[in-house]
């Protein structure tokens, strides 16, 4: 039986545990809401990412309460024949109400729910009708029976089933952050009097599901927790499942060389194979070298020999183990479209110093409004003081292609610890009236669940282009609901939007010798407080920026390797580097690594060459003969650095 105190879980959904005891209420004490004449809620809809626990929550909920479960897939319930499935609705429905007080479990209930206006089947209609007179029938009966409704696909389920008295409340499974991942859920214990309260037990969620593993000692798991952006529960058990395998692995390898008796098969003759003089020794050590290990492998599965508890106690699963598995294990996040913390840091970046303090504190005032937890309480209340808690800011980078916008902006998302969502300006198209509108919910959706989030707009400008009075197609349906997703009608606390484009706007004329442009390219209404209200220029680099790249790109002079005549700050003050963007650095490191294999091959052959290749500054002057700047003077002059609203008006 699972219970609550069992489950992991995300310390976020504090408050809906909150209000899921609520909805229990009339479960254990009918005469609560009796006595003061009002109807019980009925049930929740649960909804999240796949794998996040909505289905294992269910059954904690019944295990807590020690009440019946009934359980169906919503698959079970169609039926080829016409009113057939209507009529199993009808009869799970009566039996939920004979084994009252029961709890009530439709899992992927949006099978069966999907809307009314856009289904072709008329059976599919009358389903959902079924189901909501069922729904109704439990409102006006006495008996206690709460629904609990299963989907990651809320926004497809019908209108009519998420009005109140049906779906009284709406519970969000976001993805876990670090601390979630290294944290078990709040838990429920259950009291004598049968009010339970919430008390919160925050353990290790990796110490919960290893709780039956042995663990080597001193095991971090906090360590593992940052090793895991994008996890949820079914990819965390995947994932210790998967470092078991890799600890049996590693104990066979080690009994493999270990003395044994043992026996070569002799090859029939039908195997032999006539090998030149030449190639034998080679290929004989190969093969006997792959035969020993198969053949090693086979005598331990059939061998009839039993490990001893003596050899089993020295059985432990190390941190080595969940390091190999990692390389085995994709987290739901990739493979859904959700959104995981990227691998992209501050050292992979260099320079751009300005940029990443304003980042900073922009992301840094948005988390501190919304977690009290991950910063000391007198950090949140200064904050609040100085009102800058209500909402998230959103930033816009513009600048010249290939100088780094959408890097550090991954950046930024790591060295924050939170999750990011990259959207491409036109994967959000639709050629489909409505299509597009609904992938714009969609994705600000998926940044609630995964929360904090940072939801990264690339290429903006053909997302946002700016509206006309005579414009009211698609492009202007776009805009109004990007409009509305980052107007804070619905709160989006915790959900930070970047946006980054080239070509922010036309050349106009010049201030005080400086050549600036207007940002109306993106439509006005994006540029207002409250959406993108700050504009950060993502400019060319200087020389020492040059360097800070140069060393960022090649690992501190190790990836590739570099001779010691290689000196990055001569190569940067090179005029041929004068307007290299971060894109046309990395252009110049890949061609001169190309001449430098390219010299290595040749002396190879002459049997004159080392034993590594190394990059050396004859390659570099080679690279930076064909190697040309990405960006000409007369695009250059069409950019003014932006900093703060306050030279706004210079537009």
């Amino acid at each position: 039986m699972v219970i609550i105190v069992s489950l992991y879980w995300n310390n976020r959904i504090t408050y809906s545990l909150k209000e899921i005891c609520k909805l229990m209420f009339h479960m254990k004490h009918p005469e609560v809401y009796a006595s003061l004449g009002v109807k019980p809620p009925r049930g929740f809809l649960l909804h999240g990412p796949p794998g996040c626990g909505k289905t294992l929550l269910a059954h904690a909920i019944a295990g807590e309460f020690k009440l019946p479960f009934i359980k169906l897939a919503a698959t079970e319930i169609i039926s080829g024949i016409s009113g057939d499935s209507e009529k199993k609705i009808r009869r799970i429905f009566s039996k939920a109400t004979e084994n009252a007080p029961c709890i009530l479990f439709i899992d992927e209930i949006d099978a069966v729910t999907q809307r009314r206006d856009s289904v072709q089947r008329e059976m599919d209609r009358r389903i959902v009708s079924q189901l909501l007179s069922c729904i109704d029938e439990l409102e006006n009966s006495d008996n206690h029976v709460l629904f609990i409704g299963a989907t990651n696909r809320p926004e497809s389920l019908d209108p009519a089933l998420r009005m109140a008295g049906r779906f009284d409340r709406e519970i969000a499974f976001g993805m876990p952050d670090e601390k979630s991942r290294s944290k078990l859920a709040v838990h429920l214990p259950y009291q004598r009097d049968c009010i339970l309260g919430l008390k919160k037990c925050l353990c290790r969620i990796l110490q919960v599901l290893c709780r039956s593993l042995k663990l080597e000692k001193n095991f971090n798991f906090s360590h593992l927790s940052r090793q895991c952006p994008g996890f949820v529960g079914a990819d965390l058990k995947a994932l210790i499942r998967e470092a078991c395998i890799c600890a049996i692995k590693r104990v066979f390898t080690c009994g493999m060389n270990t003395s044994m008796p043992f026996e070569l098969a002799e090859p029939a003759d039908d195997d032999i194979v006539v090998l030149s003089d030449k190639d034998a020794p080679a290929c004989n050590g190969n093969l006997r070298k792959l035969e020993t290990e198969l053949d090693k492998l086979l005598y331990w599965l059939k061998s009839d020999l039993v490990c001893n508890q003596d050899s089993l106690n020295g059985l432990f699963v190390q941190m080595a183990d969940f390091d190999t598995a990692l390389k085995h294990v994709q987290p739901s996040a990739k493979r859904e479209g959700f959104a995981t913390v990227p691998d992209v840091t501050w050292s992979d970046v260099g320079a751009l110093e300005h940029v990443r303090e304003e980042l900073q504190w922009s992301i840094l005032v948005g988390v501190m409004q919304c977690s009290v937890e991950s910063y000391p309480v007198r950090w949140s209340e200064q904050f609040s003081r100085m009102g800058l808690g209500s909402k998230a800011q959103g930033l816009l980078l513009c600048g010249p292609p290939g100088c780094g916008k959408t890097l550090i902006a991954k950046a930024i998302a790591n060295e924050s610890g939170i999750n990011f969502i990259s959207v491409k300006g036109p994967e959000l198209l639709n050629m489909y009236v409505g299509e597009s509108e609904r992938a714009v919910r969609q994705v600000f959706q998926r940044a609630k669940n995964s929360s904090p989030c940072v939801i990264f707009f690339d290429e903006i400008d053909a997302l946002c282009p700016r509206r006309s009075q005579a414009d009211t197609g698609g492009s202007a349906r776009l805009v109004n609901q990007l409009l509305t997703e980052m107007d804070g009608v619905e709160s989006r606390r915790q959900v930070f939007v970047m946006a980054a484009t080239n070509r922010p706007g036309e050349y106009r004329s010049s201030v005080i010798g400086f050549s600036f442009i207007s940002l109306y390219i993106v439509d006005p209404a994006m540029l207002r407080p409250g959406r993108l209200d700050k504009i950060l220029y993502v400019g060319l680099p200087n020389v020492n920026d040059r360097i800070s790249i140069l060393n960022a790109i090649t690992k501190n002079k190790q990836i590739p390797l570099m001779g010691e005549d290689v000196d990055f700050a001569q190569i940067a003050a090179d005029k041929r580097c004068t307007s290299f963007s971060g894109a046309d650095l990395q252009a110049l490191v890949r061609e001169a690594s190309v001449e430098a294999l390219r010299e290595f091959f040749a002396q190879q052959q002459e049997n004159i060459a080392s034993r590594t290749p190394a990059v050396l500054r004859k390659h570099f002057d080679i690279a930076l003969c064909k190697v040309k700047s990405s960006i000409s003077h007369k695009v250059l002059t069409r950019y003014f650095c932006v900093t703060y609203r306050k030279y706004h008006c210079l537009f």
